[in-house]
């Protein structure tokens, strides 16, 4: 009886041990705040390559359940994504490039975030292939139907300005929010479209230019805008539309197909971006990849232009999981200056099989900057 006794309580240590030093794994690698007093932003890179294929869509709800549970533990005050929600506006046709209908891709892509109403702000923009467009050019999208103001109580606290898409309707594709007393400070947080029309354009310098808004600090959000090699996107803005015919398990597509009055990343920047006095910050996909480019605008202010897309990493789009789960923690510091970037995956992070592949630590991925 005493040696049972006794194996007993070594196999109880044992576990105990194996027990601690697995949640001692788990703690280590929980995201934590490098200052307590600090808050933070979330970025989500384009999420087409999930919504896509039924057996990825799950990764994109681990994102955002990651997100929910830890609002308290990071401070998450907004969350964005650069767009390109959906892989086919249009599509009732499987091929090699999903096996999910545009039904599904959206509802897979607004049922993620919808886990985030009530709970956090989030933004949603626009990427190119959330448009079908026509043979001119001219765009439609199923955005509105999936991403309302009333979808989270948050956006419509926060929303103060607006404008319209090329149906004349009104988007949250375009649009901003204001938060104040964010580290002493207050922010308008704002979308474009993918490639803004001028009309667009116009309206947000406008916007930026309000006197409501000279002392915010602005973070834009939008799709397509800096490279990987660190430089603003200068090709015309175009995009395609499928065609009715499938050949060989493929959907057939266009040429390029110009998109009338749209801005590039140079042009945004041109014609808004440096000649604004209060955008910080301006947020971009839809280039594989990371980048980072600092410009200083017509005042003298330093503009952060920062690029994450992950829809290659994890074997591509075709074959892979859609991104390996990676997201953006933009750390904002009580100085009302340092932001920690920081890229994690809680795909990585959720088994201590894989923990130690859930942060980049890179210099491409991981660093400070300092606004002005």
């Amino acid at each position: 009886m005493k040696k049972t006794i006794q194996h007993i309580t070594l196999s109880l240590c044992f576990a105990a041990t194996l027990l601690s030093n697995a949640f001692g794994q788990v703690v280590s690698n929980k995201p934590q705040l490098e200052n307590k007093d600090s808050w933070s932003m979330i970025m989500i890179p384009d999420i087409q390559n999930y919504v896509k294929w039924g057996r990825n869509q799950p990764i994109l709800e681990l994102m955002t359940a990651w997100i929910e549970a830890n609002i308290d533990t990071l401070n998450i005050r907004m969350v964005v994504c650069v767009g390109d929600l959906v892989q086919n506006n249009e599509k009732i046709t499987n091929d090699y490039d999903g096996d999910q209908s545009t039904q599904r891709q959206w509802e897979a892509a607004s049922g993620a975030f919808k886990r985030l109403s009530g709970k956090v702000p989030f933004i949603a923009a626009t990427g190119n292939h959330d448009y079908s467009i026509d043979r001119e050019g001219n765009r439609t999208s199923r955005y509105n139907e999936f991403f309302k103001v009333d979808d989270n109580f948050l956006n419509a606290k926060y929303l103060v300005q607006n404008a319209r898409d090329e149906q004349q309707q009104q988007t949250l594709a375009n649009a901003a929010y204001e938060i104040k007393g964010l580290g002493g400070r207050d922010y308008l947080f704002m979308t474009m479209e993918f490639a803004p029309r001028d009309t667009i354009v116009s309206w947000a310098k406008k916007v930026a230019d309000m006197p409501a808004y000279k002392d915010h600090r602005i973070v834009l959000v939008t799709h397509s805008y800096l490279t990987p090699k660190d430089e603003l996107g200068n090709t015309p803005s175009k995009w395609l539309l499928w065609e009715p015919y499938q050949v060989d398990g493929k959907i057939l597509k266009s040429g390029g197909i110009m998109l009338p009055n749209a801005n590039n990343g140079q042009q945004l920047w041109d014609k808004f971006v440096q000649p604004s006095s209060n955008i910080d910050i301006v947020l971009s996909g839809h280039f594989t990849g990371e980048g980072y480019k600092k410009g200083i605008n017509d005042h003298g202010k330093s503009v952060h232009q920062i690029l994450f897309d992950a829809q290659a990493m994890g074997g591509g789009g075709r074959s892979g999981n859609g991104g390996d789960g990676w997201l953006r923690i933009l750390e904002f510091f009580p100085d009302d200056a340092t932001v920690k970037v920081r890229t994690f995956s809680p795909l990585f992070g959720i088994s201590p099989t894989t923990q130690e592949h859930a942060w980049k630590k890179d210099a491409r991925n991981e660093y400070t900057i300092e606004l002005d």
